[in-house]
């Protein structure tokens, strides 16, 4: 009977709860078994492969269904333009901000981890022109059998798009690849549920080999994606509606308070959902028609705080196992988390996955993502929390372009506040 009911307890528990005790439990026993802890490590192993086994299926699928189902009228294909740019020019910037702290801050520097035999070791970086040219695939078939992510995910936004030129005859298509897709999101699921068990195998071999000084380091990761986190909302953020929209920064960061605590205690922006368009239209005054488009746009494909977060993690990763980057594989890393994050944002543990394509698209070592997986949940709060800020920003700058933001309605806390000091 208690065994029944500690098993009960165990189901019932959040999964980032888990994972936190698989990766403390991890650390434990890694400390008391020394370098014998790697009998562990094929437990971590079997949960990396089955990582690597959602990758190519996953991104191919979700790309798809993520362009497809953005078709409607001639209007709202004007803003689904503007909203689309807008959050994927600000992803760019945010894995950059994300890159350059983890390059000043530097947290994998001196932790010597050494690369594993059978993982895959970085290659040199080939030049500019020939990655810009290796980013078309001569054979589809082939880039998805090698898991050449950049030429995966660019075949299949053209195929998205192309689809939805052909129309009603490529409805078919579109239901079947549809359907692919939720089995691939609940093929994650699954897979994410082996999560605890495979941190707490490859913690113990870490630990075991390399001591609690590999600790520190990961204090230094969240740091750093905090630190980055603040710079993109209340800089990055601010100056674009205040450059761009022309607008009073002052009264978008007010305007945040509420969906932003929703984000940071939930670290869902679908969850957040009601209440950011609920501050958009009351706070902000943007309109109904433009709310309602853009914020489910953007809790669909914006990943500011998530590419923030890999830029960090992965030079941690690259710095941890002495890895060097060169200048092609940091805009390789922008150029896949940015294009990635149009089918990758609604996928069950997101910020894990799409981390693990930028791993495998600049050949970093794949066992770094359970060492960041013990930590994820505490990023998870800030990178949701930049996610639902970024799409407040969008909101409100393609309500002011399209003469559908109530201006009196968006200033109206700074007269209030004005009239309350007088």
């Amino acid at each position: 009977m208690q065994t029944q009911s500690s098993a009960g307890f165990w189901s019932g528990m959040a999964l980032w709860k888990k994972i936190l005790i698989g990766m403390v439990l991890g650390c434990i026993v890694g400390a008391v078994m020394g370098p014998d802890a790697e009998v562990l490590k094929p437990i971590g192993t079997l949960f990396i492969n089955a990582i690597k086994m959602l990758i190519v299926p996953l991104v191919f699928c979700s790309l798809i269904v993520g362009v497809t189902s953005m078709k409607d009228t001639r209007k709202m294909g004007r803003i689904g333009l503007k909203s689309v740019v807008l959050y994927l020019g600000t992803t760019a910037v945010a894995i950059s901000i994300g890159l350059g702290l983890g390059a000043v801050v530097a947290p994998g520097a001196g932790v010597n981890m050494v690369v594993d035999a059978a993982a895959p070791a970085a290659k040199d970086a080939p030049s500019l022109v020939q990655t810009l040219l290796n980013m078309i695939p001569k054979n589809p078939v082939d880039a998805l059998a090698a898991g050449n992510i950049l030429q995966i995910i660019v075949f299949a936004l053209g195929l998205g798009i192309s689809l939805n030129l052909v129309g009603e005859k490529a409805e078919p298509t579109i239901k079947v690849f549809e359907g692919l897709v939720e089995g691939m999101y609940k093929l994650t699921e699954l897979v994410m549920k082996l999560a605890p068990y495979g941190v707490f195998g490859l913690m113990a071999w870490v630990a075991g080999k390399y001591g609690m000084d590999i600790l520190m380091p990961l204090i230094k990761v969240v740091g750093a994606v905090y630190l980055g986190a603040l710079v993109h909302v209340v800089v990055f953020y601010s100056l674009m509606v205040s450059t761009v929209g022309r607008l009073n920064p002052m009264q978008y960061l007010k305007g945040l308070v509420n969906p932003a605590a929703v984000a940071f205690t939930t670290t869902s922006s679908s969850g957040t959902l009601p209440a950011t368009i609920k501050a958009a239209r009351e706070e902000m005054g943007v309109s109904k028609g433009i709310s309602s488009f853009v914020l489910p746009l953007g809790a669909t494909i914006n990943m500011d705080g998530t590419a923030l977060y890999q830029g960090v993690c992965a030079l941690f990763i690259a710095q941890a196992f002495g890895v060097d980057l060169a200048f092609t594989d940091y805009l390789l890393i922008i150029a896949t988390s940015t294009l990635a994050s149009v089918g990758t944002a609604g996928v069950p543990g997101a910020g894990l996955i799409m981390l693990s394509l930028v791993l495998t698209t600049v050949g970093l070592p794949m066992e770094g993502l359970a060492i960041v997986a013990g930590i994820d949940r505490i990023l998870d709060m800030a990178r949701t929390t930049v996610n639902v800020c970024g799409d407040m920003m969008v909101s409100v700058l393609v309500g002011k372009s399209e003469n559908e933001l109530d201006e009196a309605v968006y200033n109206k806390t700074a007269a209030q506040s004005g009239e309350v000091l007088a």
